[in-house]
């Protein structure tokens, strides 16, 4: 069998080499063809001339200073991102696209940092489909080939990474944290599974990096899916995908993070700790449609600091036990949960309902698996004892029973998420074909009250009813009913 320039070379090119001596002797021919006579002495020594060739100092591979990128690592200059924060007068009142405010931030970070140069973006060609646009005021992207006149914000020093490859975007980024540098990388939510290997593989790094105390902490990894599965009106299926979030989950706690920020305040506070800290890999989800905001920026601080929340002003159960908790994370799943709670509370006002936001989504491990893991007792003063739990989910409805597998009497959580019901549709019709929107919701939790089931029968035939009257209305009219288009809280 040939060996040498055949792919039997990638393997183990001679075996058997204890059992078959003709075997041994192709190893000793090989090994004999690099001349050791002329290489060693006899004592086995490395020539000294030859030893004189290699690198000295900081110039060797493992004592380069780029190569253990957190020796020349300089704090990135974040600006203060409150600064940019939305007025939010009353919760889910306003519609506003989440990614903008983190596009005007990222703008700013470009010229703090422009003595240091050491931020770069990193995305394929969707800077401006992700609303981050306003990084171009002040940047352009990379090019080195020839510019004409009709090309746009092109320059060989743009410190904007942009090109139609996702393998490209993500290793330039892994490159650039571990010689000492920060960045960013935004997606769509679909085609980062193309990098899933590849984040999998930097996790590993990471992890094994901790146990080296000479190993400095470099910054994290930062990864911004946008363009969701949710909010992908005319690109449809082959854009739905959210499972980039199940790989990072299989990752250990000390190096991964994955936030579901719900409104653009939130996003804001998410991203200046993500930006800030080393040696994680966070992945932050959020679309960049319009989108209901709920929290203004001082309570935004607060919910992203604790992870999760109740949020009273979308509960009516005050200080007494619900009877059915609603749960969320995700902003499209938080718009539908808190608009079901508002239906609830209109329809049937004697159903106590408690509203939690999940923004950190490793909160709801137990501690022993995630150091944001919350311990059992502040879970259950969240989620109660034994109150059933409706769960809308962004993603893969599997990853919430696996983050809560182990907690008291688990059986009551009911999730709901991406079911794998995609098309080209309306917004609304997409959270319908998975069975998450605001009407499945609010019959679940019906179902699931048994203290009221004998109010309830006639109102899920309400929610049936509204159902099959979106069925036909969106198929007719190519739109969502404006009642659930142009909704938002009323007292």
């Amino acid at each position: 069998m040939p060996i040498e320039g055949t792919f039997r070379a990638h393997q183990v090119p001679v075996e058997d080499v204890k059992t078959k001596p003709e075997h041994l002797n192709i190893l000793e021919e090989w090994m004999r063809s690099y001349k050791p006579e002329e290489l060693f002495d006899e004592q086995g020594r490395f020539n000294p001339e030859l030893a004189a060739l290699a690198p000295q100092g900081d110039r060797r591979m493992g004592a380069n200073p780029h190569a253990n990128g957190g020796r020349v690592l300089v704090d990135l200059d974040v600006p203060d991102f409150t600064d940019y924060a939305l007025e939010i007068k009353k919760p889910a009142t306003t519609y506003y696209e989440n990614t903008r405010v983190l596009g005007e931030m990222m703008r700013d970070m470009f010229t703090s940092n422009a003595t240091q140069q050491n931020f770069r973006y990193f995305c394929p060609d969707e800077t401006n489909s992700n609303r981050l646009g306003d990084v171009f005021q002040v940047e352009n992207r990379t090019f080195e080939e020839k510019i004409i006149p009709i090309d746009d914000h092109l320059s060989p020093d743009g410190r904007v990474m942009e090109v139609l490859s996702e393998h490209l975007c993500e290793g330039w980024l892994e490159g650039y944290v571990l010689t000492g540098r920060h960045g960013v990388f935004a997606t769509y939510e679909a085609f980062a599974m193309i990098i899933d290997s590849m984040m999998m593989q930097h996790t590993k790094w990471l992890e094994k990096a901790l146990d080296l105390p000479w190993r400095e902490p470099v910054a994290s990894l930062n990864i911004l899916l946008t363009s969701t599965c949710w909010r992908n009106d005319h690109n449809g299926f082959s854009h739905q995908g959210p499972g980039l979030i199940d790989t990072a989950l299989t990752s250990k706690g000390a190096v991964a993070r994955v936030y579901l920020p719900p409104d653009a305040n939130c996003l804001l506070s998410v991203a200046d700790h993500c930006l800030r800290s080393r040696n994680y890999v966070n992945l932050m989800v959020i679309d960049k449609q319009l989108h209901l905001q709920f929290l203004p920026m001082q309570q935004a601080i607060e919910h992203c600091t604790r992870g999760l929340s109740i949020w009273q002003w979308a509960s009516n159960a005050d200080s007494i036990e619900p009877d059915v908790v609603l749960a969320c994370a995700g902003d499209v799943m938080t718009m539908e949960t808190v608009a079901a709670a508002w239906w609830l509370r209109h329809h049937l006002p004697e159903l106590k309902v408690r509203v939690v936001n999940v923004v950190d989504l490793m909160t709801l491990y137990s501690p022993d698996v995630h150091p944001h893991g919350l311990d059992d007792t502040t879970f259950t003063e969240l989620f109660t004892a034994d109150k059933p739990v409706v769960f809308a989910f962004h993603g893969y409805q599997r990853a919430v029973h696996e983050l809560i597998h182990g907690r008291p009497n688990a059986a009551r959580f009911h999730v709901r998420g991406f079911n794998e019901q995609g098309t080209t549709t309306t917004p609304f019709d997409m959270v319908v074909l998975n069975q998450v929107s605001r009407y499945h919701l609010c019959i679940l939790a019906m179902q699931h009250a048994p203290r009221l089931h004998h109010l309830t029968p006639p109102l899920i035939q309400e929610c049936n009813d509204l159902l099959t009257k979106h069925h036909t209305y969106v198929r007719t009219t190519f739109e969502d009913m404006p009642e659930v288009r142009d909704w938002v809280w009323t007292d």
